[in-house]
């Protein structure tokens, strides 16, 4: 925990951005039958009947002190997507960056070990070289910052039917948009010293 901490109290540097991210897994869903539109004095009618139109992971990555986000979802959350997930990290997202400090769950996907199952040596040993991990503790998810803009999403976007996979990321790409237009920051406040005040119950008596 305290290693999570520490690293949120660094203060901001391009060269060595903080980056924070969280999957989670999302069904898709169509109507069954068209909705009723709403119309003055009537709400919106949806039925309850609706058909399965499979599963799909969103991957979430945040910077939170630069207020900028990437959302995107996959078929998938196999090994080869994180690794893919984090080549565009590096190469597209953060192409001049020295190294990115990456906060994330210990999901047994989330390893050095995927990169080198999905690329080349000399390249998963490139991207590894710049890549500095940080791993969330065991039920300690809620230190996680993109777990937070999980929330924020699903609040904001996923709160409806989705049907398929391209139309899910066109909304994600729009959430996406006008959430690093506003370039909404997160100002973290929880510290190392309030957690050993606060959470004292979780060191250990000396």
């Amino acid at each position: 925990m305290e290693d999570v901490l520490d690293v949120y109290v660094r203060p901001y540097d391009p060269a060595v951005p903080v980056v924070c991210m969280d999957e989670k897994p999302y069904q898709l869903l169509d109507h069954a039958r068209a909705p009723l539109p709403a119309a003055p004095g009537r709400d919106l009618k949806e039925d309850c009947e609706y058909v399965r139109g499979g599963t799909c992971s969103i991957f979430v990555w945040v910077e939170p002190l630069a207020g900028h986000r990437r959302v995107n979802a996959r078929r998938r959350r196999t090994r080869l997507d994180w690794a893919e997930e984090v080549d565009r990290l590096l190469t597209c997202d953060y192409p001049d960056a020295q190294k990115v400090v990456l906060v994330m769950d210990n999901l047994n996907t989330h390893t050095i070990g995927s990169l080198y199952e999905t690329f080349e040596p000399a390249k998963a040993r490139e991207l590894a070289a710049r890549l500095e991990i940080h791993y969330t503790p065991k039920h300690g998810s809620w230190l996680n910052i993109a777990e937070i803009e999980l929330a924020a999403l699903t609040r904001q976007c996923l709160d409806r039917r989705i049907a398929d996979l391209d139309i899910l990321n066109t909304e994600l790409a729009a959430w996406q948009q006008a959430t690093n237009d506003d370039q909404r920051q997160v100002n973290w406040h929880f510290t190392t010293s309030d957690a050993r005040i606060r959470l004292r119950h979780l060191y250990p008596e000396l």
